[in-house]
């Protein structure tokens, strides 16, 4: 049913961005036709548009879910260590759907990495009750923390995550 972890362990998604948890959840992230794999290489024009993503399950299910995708390599200028660059969150998914059924906290924004090979990480939590309404999007889409806005809603640890790499393409020159 879940993923296995290891993958996440070796590209330092648990670590740099997640703490250590227990896959109970399964969810399906594409773009187009390409279903995202951890570690896949997607390049920028590719993710350009907004994911599908589908948590699986019982669609007679009450749980809902909140989805994180960030990007763990972005400098943060403020910052004296890495922090995390916020590029969507979605609340109040239902189990069983997809993440359009959900409402956008922070609207979707593609990978733009400037130099190097970026990670692009999605974060699946089980939430306690609704939360639109009841929570605000952060001030900023830098210096983001997953760790701390998870703890601000009481999630506790993610139930499913994925990541993708991504690195600037080059630009088309013109003759």
């Amino acid at each position: 049913m879940a993923r296995s972890l290891e993958p996440l362990v070796v590209g330092k998604v648990i670590g740099d961005v997640l703490d250590m948890y227990n896959p109970v959840a399964e969810f399906t992230v594409r773009y187009g036709s390409k279903q995202i794999a951890n570690g896949w290489e997607i390049k920028p024009s590719v993710a350009a548009e907004m994911p599908h993503v589908q948590i699986m399950g019982s669609r007679f299910s009450s749980d809902l879910y909140t989805m994180v995708m960030v990007d763990p390599d972005a400098p943060s200028p403020s910052e004296p260590k890495w922090r995390e660059w916020l590029h969507w969150i979605v609340v109040d998914i239902p189990e069983g759907s997809d993440a359009t059924k959900g409402h956008e906290l922070v609207p979707y924004m593609g990978p733009q990495p400037p130099t190097g090979i970026h990670r692009y990480v999605f974060a699946l939590f089980k939430q306690k009750a609704a939360l639109m309404g009841r929570s605000r999007p952060p001030g900023g889409r830098g210096n983001f923390s997953t760790r701390q806005f998870a703890a601000q809603h009481g999630f506790g640890l993610p139930v499913a995550a994925v990541y993708f790499n991504s690195q600037k393409e080059p630009a088309v020159k013109k003759r």
